[in-house]
């Protein structure tokens, strides 16, 4: 009996350990990091999930997702942008329920109609296609744009509504995507690998009925391996009722959002990214 315990738990903490929903960054998928360092603790919300975003038996970015908010606060990826169309289908993540559902994304009817669960359970846990729908002024954006991924499972990865906030329309189609499209891509020239984590701010309102909290800013900032003994750095942030996006130094983006969540000193990537 006592033999059969053990096995059980041995058995759920070994599947615990491979889930979507992850103790940490570090032990599960620190490849999108920068020398495997997450940003730190300052950023954590005060409910958290740390979401290893998995896609068809691979990993490919990591989100930590606000729970009591139902956005993410940040989500962190490798810059490797390709052609390719952009993909339709929004994604949900099933164990933000709990470790006993499935540890890949899914649709939203597919977990209705082939796992026995609600639509009052799914919501419970995070952000649904519904909390979206007749926004005015708002729209989904992403924190990590499929445009910056190589192939179509990559692409798709992203349409998981864990790396979606309500962000201002005229913003998410104007600066911030000249920024997506644009800046980014002439920042990266001669970089070998670059590293980025794009975050969002919580704001004071909400859609949905108080569900979904509107941001009150979106930021992102970038560590460029040009070779093993030169990085570059950069970053932005915008205020999401403004079609404005503000190009800062990592340094200066780190010690805003420190003013702006009011905690200890707010660290985006490991101390060899240049602040300056």
């Amino acid at each position: 009996m006592l033999l059969l315990l053990l096995l059980q738990v041995s058995a759920s903490c070994f599947w615990l350990g491979r889930g979507e929903v992850v103790t940490s960054f570090e032990r599960s998928c620190p490849q999108f990091f920068f020398r495997e360092t997450p940003p730190n603790e300052a950023l954590e919300p005060e409910n958290p999930a740390w979401i290893c975003q998995h896609y068809q038996n691979q990993y490919y970015f990591a989100t930590l997702y606000d729970r009591n908010r139902r956005i993410p606060v940040y989500s962190a990826y490798l810059y490797q942008p390709a052609s390719g169309t952009r993909p339709n289908t929004w994604l949900v993540e099933p164990q933000l329920m709990g470790p006993t559902y499935p540890k890949t994304m899914e649709r939203e009817r597919t977990l209705l109609n082939n796992f026995g669960v609600s639509l009052e359970q799914l919501s419970e846990s995070q952000a649904v296609l519904q909390d979206y729908k007749n926004l005015t002024g708002l729209n989904r954006g992403h924190l990590n744009p499929s445009s910056q991924h190589p192939d179509s499972s990559s692409r798709t990865a992203t349409f998981t509504l864990t790396n979606i906030v309500p962000q201002n329309e005229k913003l998410n189609g104007g600066a911030w995507n000249n920024y997506e499209q644009q800046t980014m891509m002439r920042r990266t020239q001669g970089c070998n690998t670059t590293y980025v984590v794009v975050g969002a701010v919580p704001g004071n309102n909400y859609i949905a009925k108080g569900r979904v909290n509107i941001p009150s800013y979106l930021w992102s900032s970038a560590c460029c391996e040009v070779d093993t003994h030169h990085r570059r750095t950069w970053a932005v942030i915008a205020e999401n009722d403004k079609n404005e996006v503000h190009l800062l130094t990592l340094g200066e983006l780190e010690d805003m959002l420190t003013q702006l969540y009011g905690r200890k000193q707010i660290s985006l990537f490991n101390s060899d990214c240049p602040r300056e």
